[in-house]
């Protein structure tokens, strides 16, 4: 069979089959052009809130296309842009006033770190480090791949990427010192910002903390001068329990970035939410104080109308209800394993669930996260293992007999990997 022409992200194609066709979209499902139906129990990347081809979100869109299509953002405006903008701050941690709209999570924390910077820069104040947390990614540019952790993942551009500042991760048993470390680099006066995923490292292995590192990470930052940017890009949109992780620190960050959810999944776009501080260090006669960013699909208006649809679900759905039973479904089938010595740190964050397989090797590469991975898919499942870290990230419609279902696979394709090593 010929392969396709089409390059697939984080995929090595001298060792994968070629890519399953799907056609169609449903609910917690994807289905192949067979027939197949697949549950999608990790939201497609963590993007898919309500569900697949939710009906408002879909209607939206078909509208918008009858009226738009890109609009140059630099000289105009439209309505979906707006309306979406009065909603993010309506919605978003009190204090966030303005909002810089991309197309990607990667962009939204780049357009942060510009904006930090800028900040600074503006006001004649030297002030060029960015703190991060070991085991974080924040995106695939060049300075969200600065900002990550270094690794394989960015290994062949290290010639591009720059310095940063990096803490411990905050483990219960380290969490004091993760604060001790970044009170230790502010006091250098050098400190722009502090870039976190606030709860949740995603792709790092769904590491988990407690909101108290958070808040304390905050006023740190506060005390130093130092502007605090909350990469909400996976964690907002409900996966953590709340809409922002964030509000479970009861914290403003400076800067807040967005992306995934903010559609409900259906289509790409991010926006970056900042206090006034930073919107007006950049506002000046001085055209030099500009802020420097734009792409050609700034503010998609067809985009913009999904995630004003997709607030329209928050207001008029119990969206949160379905985020406390899943919760409950997810807290429920890890029991299952609490005393099992097949897995280790088991633990959970909102919607989101996951545990570590017990194995020699371990880190993105391990073997076994492929081998895992196939086992899913013979059985109805996109699941894939961050290495040996297992997860579960479902759109919040599914079922508690879907999720059961997945966790029986976890636990049988588990028996089948460490049986076979």
């Amino acid at each position: 069979m010929n392969r396709s022409a089409v390059w697939h992200p984080f995929t090595q194609h001298a060792l994968e089959p070629p890519m399953t066709r799907i056609r169609l979209t449903e609910g917690a499902y994807l289905i192949d052009t067979e027939g197949n139906r697949i549950l999608d129990a990790i939201s497609s990347w963590w993007v898919i809130t309500h569900g697949h081809r939710h009906p408002v979100i879909m209607e939206a869109i078909g509208k918008a296309i009858e009226t738009y299509d890109q609009i140059i953002f630099a000289e105009f405006s439209h309505e979906p842009a707006e309306t979406l903008a009065e909603g993010l701050i309506e919605v978003a941690p009190a204090g966030l006033k303005h909002v810089f709209y991309s197309d990607s999570g990667s962009t939204a924390v780049e357009v942060a770190i510009k904006m930090a910077l800028g900040y600074f820069h503006n006001q004649g104040e030297l002030r060029d480090r960015i703190v991060v947390m070991e085991a974080s990614y924040h995106g695939d540019t060049i300075g969200t791949m600065s900002a990550g952790e270094r690794g394989v993942f960015n290994a062949a551009y290290q010639p591009l990427l720059f310095g940063v500042d990096r803490l411990a991760f905050p483990a219960a048993v380290n969490a004091q010192r993760t604060l001790d470390l970044f009170e230790d680099v502010c006091r250098s006066g050098r400190v722009a910002a502090l870039l976190i995923e606030p709860l949740v490292l995603g792709a790092g292995g769904m590491k988990s903390y407690d909101a108290g590192v958070l808040s304390g990470l905050k006023e740190i930052a506060e005390r130093y001068g130092s502007l605090f940017i909350a990469d909400e890009v996976m964690t907002g949109w409900g996966r953590t329990g709340t809409m922002f992780a964030c509000e479970q620190a009861t914290i403003t960050p400076d800067i807040l970035c967005t992306s995934k959810g903010l559609t409900g999944g259906a289509v790409p776009l991010a926006a970056t939410l900042c206090t006034s501080d930073i919107f007006d260090a950049h506002l000046s006669t001085d055209r030099r104080k500009t802020f420097f960013h734009s792409s050609s699909y700034t503010a998609n208006p067809i985009a913009c109308a999904s995630a004003v649809a997709n607030l329209d679900i928050w207001r008029s759905e119990p969206v949160l209800e379905r985020i406390k039973n899943l919760e409950a479904l997810q807290r429920q089938n890890l029991r299952r394993f609490a005393d099992d010595e097949r897995f280790a740190n088991i633990r959970q964050a909102g919607t989101i669930a996951a545990l570590d397989l017990v194995v020699p090797s371990k880190g993105y590469l391990a073997e076994v996260g492929p081998k895992m991975r196939r086992l899913f898919r013979e059985r109805g499942l996109l699941i894939r293992p961050l290495g040996n870290v297992v997860y579960l990230m479902p759109p919040y419609c599914v079922t508690a007999d879907d999720l059961g279902r997945a966790y029986d696979a976890i636990d049988e394709v588990a028996s089948i990997v460490l049986e076979t090593r």
